[in-house]
């Protein structure tokens, strides 16, 4: 049986080591419970906002469609990573291959990206209903719902090819052990024999761009919706507004607060206890929340699954 330990390896790497979360075999078993419980309710939370938008006639319009595509896309993400990492807390060899790790790279971080472009899509929906009340069935029309949808998609897994490419052109000759429990860039780029200081540079720049891009543009939308919110005259008008937007602006604050701190932050890749907490919080935390974020936020989508519920009874 292999062991944990490594290892110049004297040919190309074939696959490599995640080490998780080293410690006591029940610490271990007791994490496993933990995210997979974590685990289970996410997929059920975001499967249920998905069910209740399907059901309810009432919610066909282009802001609960992007939700629902938005709840699929948290499925895929939460997925893309989380049962690879239950795996290893109750396995001996804690082994990914080398295609393996490339692919869940792909998959994670081109679901992140696209979670970006999906909440840059929604400010932009809720833009539109505030800002431009009486313009917003003509321009946010079921047509262009679609294509924007198709864009994050799309835009999300194109963004990433670039350094998937990259990553995959690196000589790693040992050692393969990553102090992660997934095929984070950092670590990968730490494995290689030769100094990869452009593919360093390039890979970061690529990911500051979509961080920053659609962070920037999502606070721009919020300030004109803000300003417009802060015209309406009535308190109740005001209060109705807000609560539009405070589900969309929780979840923003949860994605993009913890994906800067572990990737803008000076100096934060130098703590790999601080870099697996945090990877952690926005890779499984963040899906967690948001359908609880939404469900127990908006009035309609509460009766529509009471409603769905009740039908599936």
């Amino acid at each position: 049986m292999r062991t944990l330990a490594t290892t110049n390896l004297s040919g190309p790497v074939t696959e490599f080591i995640l080490l998780g979360f080293p410690c006591r075999r029940e610490i271990q078993i007791l994490l496993f419970v933990v995210f997979s419980l974590i685990y289970l309710l996410t997929l059920m939370g975001n499967t249920s906002i998905i069910c209740a938008v399907w059901s309810s006639r009432k919610l066909h319009t282009p802001m609960y469609i992007l939700l629902a595509n938005f709840s699929f896309l948290e499925i895929c993400y939460v997925s893309s990573d989380v049962p690879k990492m239950l795996a290893n807390l109750i396995s001996q060899t804690k082994s990914i291959s080398y295609t393996g790790c490339l692919l869940q790279f792909y998959f994670f971080f081109s679901m992140c990206a696209a979670e970006g472009l999906f909440l840059s899509v929604m400010s932009f929906d809720r833009f539109l209903a505030i800002c431009r009340p009486l313009h917003y069935p003509t321009i946010m029309t079921h047509h262009l719902c679609a294509q924007l949808v198709i864009f994050c998609w799309v835009g999300g897994f194109l963004w990433l090819l670039t350094p998937l490419t990259l990553i995959s052109q690196m000589p790693f000759c040992g050692p393969n052990t990553i102090d992660h429990f997934l095929c984070d860039l950092a670590p990968l780029l730490a494995l290689s024999c030769t100094p990869v200081t452009e593919i360093t540079l390039t890979c970061g720049i690529i990911s500051s761009l979509i961080i920053f891009l659609t962070f920037l543009y999502i606070l721009g939308t919020y300030c004109c919706v803000l300003s417009t919110v802060l015209q309406v005259p009535t308190g109740l008008g005001r209060q109705k507004a807000f609560s539009t937007c405070a589900s969309h602006l929780a979840v923003v604050s949860l994605f993009y607060g913890s994906v800067m701190v572990m990737y803008v932050s000076p100096g934060s890749g130098d703590y790999h206890g601080m870099q697996k907490f945090v990877t952690l919080f926005y890779a499984l935390a963040t899906p967690f929340f948001n359908p609880m974020i939404y469900n127990f936020r908006n009035k309609d989508m509460k009766e529509a699954l009471k409603k769905w519920v009740g039908g599936s009874g």
